[in-house]
Parts: structure tokens; sequence; C-alpha cells
């Protein structure tokens, strides 16, 4: 029993020093440290297991970060693949999309993009009780995709590129508001058209 004990005790550590870490627990290198993270489902699965990822990478996750990431919706559809009557054996599609965006520190979008990640299972038409065990395991699964794609899509971001992105960003409002004040400016020094003035019968 020891032998063994030792045995795999020595096999992780070589694993270890390979790079080797267990799929969803892996620590990332992201290029910022701070982000302000949020959600329409506050307390929602996948925003939690994200903050928890990025947390254990060393970002700090506070209000007032320079920039905001903000999962804005998430959508799970299903569809039959196959059909074999009643009792029997039908495959299913799964289809979770992601939306979210990266804004600056004053709610300028700087990115608005979606991901989605889709997964297959049986429905077992004489087994129920499995068939939704299973099905509830691939939402897990699917979620954990969804998180470990967004942390690879933060971990593609360089400082460099988001401040490009706050610069174009701040470069079209600011040309937005432009062209909105010289359209108000020639309407007001436009000469408004008196009523038609009807003559005394």
């Amino acid at each position: 029993m020891i032998k063994r004990n030792l045995l795999v005790m020595g096999l992780a550590v070589l694993l270890s020093a390979c790079g080797f870490q267990l799929r969803g627990t892996g620590n990332y290198d992201m290029a910022f440290k701070e982000l302000d993270l949020s959600a329409r489902n506050a307390y929602g699965e996948t925003v939690t297991q994200l903050r928890q990822v990025l947390q254990n990478s060393g970002v700090e996750i506070h209000t007032g970060a320079p920039y905001k990431l903000v999962l804005t919706n998430e959508q799970e559809t299903q569809r039959s693949l196959s059909y074999a009557g009643a009792g029997r054996s039908t495959e299913f599609e799964l289809t979770s999309v992601l939306n979210y965006q990266i804004l600056s520190s004053d709610n300028l979008v700087l990115l608005d993009d979606k991901m989605q990640v889709q997964k297959v299972y049986i429905h077992d038409g004489s087994n129920l009780v499995g068939t939704d065990q299973e099905a509830n395991e691939v939402r897990k699964e699917m979620r954990r995709d969804l998180v470990q794609r967004m942390v690879l899509r933060l971990q593609l971001l360089q400082p460099e590129q988001l401040q490009q992105l706050e610069q174009m960003a701040r470069n079209k409002a600011k040309a937005d508001a432009d062209a909105l004040e010289a359209a108000r400016k020639a309407e007001a020094e436009t000469p408004q058209q008196s009523p038609m003035q009807l003559p005394n019968q």
C-alpha cells in the first residue's frame, strides 16, 4: 500500500514537472492583473467559475478596475439530430452561446463578441434518469469549455491592444459627438419658415 502511494505521488510530481495539469484546474498567465467582472445573472455558475479561474491566475476582480468584462447574455438551445421512436435512443445537440463585452472604466465598448460550444448526447427513452444525468454532465462540461475559452481570449489581449481599442472607441465617440453638435448648430441656424398667413375674408 505504501509503495503504491509513493508511486502515485511520484507520478504526480513528474506530471506536474512536465506541465501537465488536470483540465480546468491550471493557472493562466494573464497580461492584465485587474478586472471588473459582471454578468446579467450575477450569481450564475458561468460567471462564478470564471471569477474563480481568474482569481486563481492572479487577477484581482474589483469595481474600479481599468477594464470591465460583462457577460451580457448566455443562451442554450437544443435540437434533435435523430429520432428513433418511443422508448429508443435519440441524439440531441446542445448549443450554448455566451455574449460578452469588454468596456473601459468609463463604459466605452472596446469589444463586443460572442463564443459558442456544442455537444451531442444520447437520450435513452428507456432510461430517463440516466439520460437526465448525462445531459446535466454535458451542460457542466460545456460551461467549463466556455469559461476556458473566455480565459484564453482574455489571455490573448495584450495591454497595447486594449489601449488601441480604447483610443479607437474614444475617437469614435468624439466624432459622433462632434457630428451631433454640428447637426444641432445647422438646425439652429436654419431660418424657420413662419406659418402661412391666410388673408382675411
